[in-house]
């Protein structure tokens, strides 16, 4: 049943090797991102502590900026830098797919 959900998760990544992140690894970061980044951001990233990041919330900022915030963080601010989880790679597809409309996460189990 797992590799159900993970296989969910995949399709709705998109082509997330095209993007330089493997499908396996893009599962995982719509995992972290709609968690840890949920537990700031909005389970439904709509904003909480931390301000909204839905498509709409970031259509004028540069995806390259966003993925400079996910990967150095914020300084004075709580946005931690995420680079000891997360790779350069993965900061800037992560940035890229909230730039678009962040995947649900999909055929997680409770």
């Amino acid at each position: 049943m797992r590799s159900v959900g993970v296989l969910l998760v995949l399709l709705a990544c998109g082509p997330a090797l095209a993007q330089g992140v493997p499908a396996a690894r893009a599962a995982e970061l719509v995992r972290i991102v709609r968690q840890d980044c949920g537990s700031c951001h909005g389970m439904r990233l709509t904003g909480g502590l931390g301000p909204a990041l839905t498509r709409e919330a970031l259509a004028d900022k540069p995806p390259s900026a966003l993925a400079a915030t996910i990967f150095h963080g914020r300084p004075g601010t709580p946005m931690p830098g995420w680079r000891g989880l997360l790779s350069e790679a993965d900061a800037i597809w992560i940035a890229e797919r909230l730039a678009s409309g962040f995947p649900e996460e999909r055929g997680a189990t409770p």
